[in-house]
């Protein structure tokens, strides 16, 4: 793999690399899916929906429904109605067990904006933010952005099957580059970074320091420039599998190319869409 990264471009100075949380998450997990999703044309086809994306979705649409709507009109009954209105039930296994999660999700959402704090308006809603540096150009869409004390605040919703610790916050890149991305877009300090867990109601939060953003960039970076190399690379003629191998792992099995990873294939079993929900 150096040998065919090792590709001379003339001494060309290198274009800003165009990143998000996703495409870094990714290449990180898995260099062969990263191809597959953001390079190969036309695009391998993907397996089918999986319920807990769709679960998310449904309360993340719900949830700015919720703050679109006026203040008066906030409540939490108006809130698991929107969970109604926005749901759907692509990949639940049938119609019984997507009206289990539809009553739960409900119930996940009106018990959030119960706990809110009476009046607060986010200064954010999926709020796109970007920030470009010497060598990236970081950018994404934030669940929430909060304004407390003069500071911005990153809120990303989650509801998967655990619920997150302080370790959760402080390792997460994404919210790192969020926060980041976030102070140039909005010209506000950002520091605090929040996972909010809606089936357990726990938040966990992390305060970042300059160092602690600058350790996230800088590996922002480095990951960048290599997926970047690598694609410039099998644009130049390299080999596919040399420049973007697989990583497999228990991941497979819910990996949306599964069907074009023969390793993949042999590393885990493939689950049901539904497999990935919480209890």
């Amino acid at each position: 793999m150096d040998g065919q990264l090792g590709l001379d471009l003339g001494g060309m100075p290198r274009r800003l690399v165009k990143v998000t949380p996703a495409k870094l998450a990714t290449w990180s997990d898995c260099p062969r899916r990263y191809r597959m999703a953001y390079l190969d044309r036309p695009a391998p086809k993907r397996g089918g929906p999986w319920a807990s994306s769709t679960l998310g979705a449904v309360v993340h649409n719900a949830l700015k429904g919720y703050f679109d709507l006026p203040q008066e009109r906030r409540t939490e009954e108006q809130a698991a109605d929107l969970v109604r209105r926005c749901w759907k039930s692509d990949g639940f296994r049938d119609a019984e067990q997507a009206e289990v999660y539809r009553d739960r999700a409900k119930q996940w959402v009106a018990d959030y904006v119960r706990g809110l704090p009476p009046g607060m308006e986010p200064i954010g809603l999926e709020r796109w933010v970007s920030t470009p540096t010497e060598k990236i150009v970081a950018e994404g869409r934030v669940d929430r952005i909060d304004l407390r004390d003069g500071e911005l605040v990153i809120v990303d919703y989650k509801t998967g099957r655990h619920a997150l610790g302080v370790d959760d916050a402080r390792g997460s890149q994404a919210l790192a580059l969020y926060a980041i991305a976030a102070r140039r877009t909005l010209r506000r300090p950002c520091r605090r970074v929040e996972l909010h867990h809606l089936p357990s109601g726990e938040v966990a939060v992390w305060e970042h320091t300059e160092e602690s953003l600058g350790r996230h960039l800088t590996r922002a970076e480095e990951a960048a420039e290599d997926l970047a190399l690598a694609a410039d690379t099998l644009a130049a003629g390299g080999d596919q599998d040399v420049l973007f191998p697989p990583s497999p792992g228990r991941q497979c099995s819910w990996c949306d190319f599964r069907r074009h990873c023969p390793e993949g294939q042999d590393a885990a079993p493939e689950v049901e869409p539904w497999a990935t929900l919480a209890p």
